[in-house]
């Protein structure tokens, strides 16, 4: 499964942007001491609640809001999700201008916009990328297939990894 193409530890708090029905938040739960999942829409919030009681899951906590408007954590923490792609940029924009960012995060990106992202002379380091290299280590960690997904997207993507840089 993609977590394992992570840094999440037993040890870590992750919270998951737009947890859906629960496929990649039972995972989470599975690897993570605790997960918060935030998800806006309310029948899909219930549908994870009601997935999560059937497979007894008790270390998350659903949050039904619009992750934009989501207060992130004080305490130390990392980010899982797999968002609308055309929310990609003010998620990122949102993580990495937080008051407290995430130790690191894993997005489940176009692969056109993860591209911009990263510190390379290959492609085109899009101002958001600049801004993100300042502070983070960002690579592509895993190139997605189509039938990775339901239904299978138009466009190539990958799981994008972002890793804060600590200072010495």
């Amino acid at each position: 499964m993609l977590i394992g193409h992570s840094n999440i530890k037993k040890r870590d708090l992750v919270v998951e942007v737009g947890a859906g029905s629960g496929v990649i938040t039972t995972a989470l739960s599975k690897k993570a001491a605790r997960v918060i999942a935030v998800e806006s829409d309310p029948k899909t919030a219930n549908k994870l609640r009601e997935n999560l009681k059937k497979t007894g899951v008790l270390n998350v906590e659903i949050v039904e809001q619009d992750f934009l408007d989501f207060e992130l954590p004080r305490e130390e923490y990392k980010v899982f999700a797999n968002p609308p792609f055309h929310l990609s940029s003010k998620i990122v924009h949102k993580l990495i201008e937080a008051e407290n960012p995430p130790e690191a995060f894993y997005l489940i990106l176009q692969k056109q916009f993860a591209l911009k992202l990263l510190n390379t002379d290959r492609h085109y380091t899009s101002q958001l990328g600049m801004q993100l290299i300042s502070s983070y280590q960002t690579k592509i960690r895993y190139p997605m297939k189509p039938t990775d997904f339901t239904p299978p997207p138009a466009v190539p993507t990958v799981l994008f990894e972002a890793k804060r840089i600590k200072e010495l």
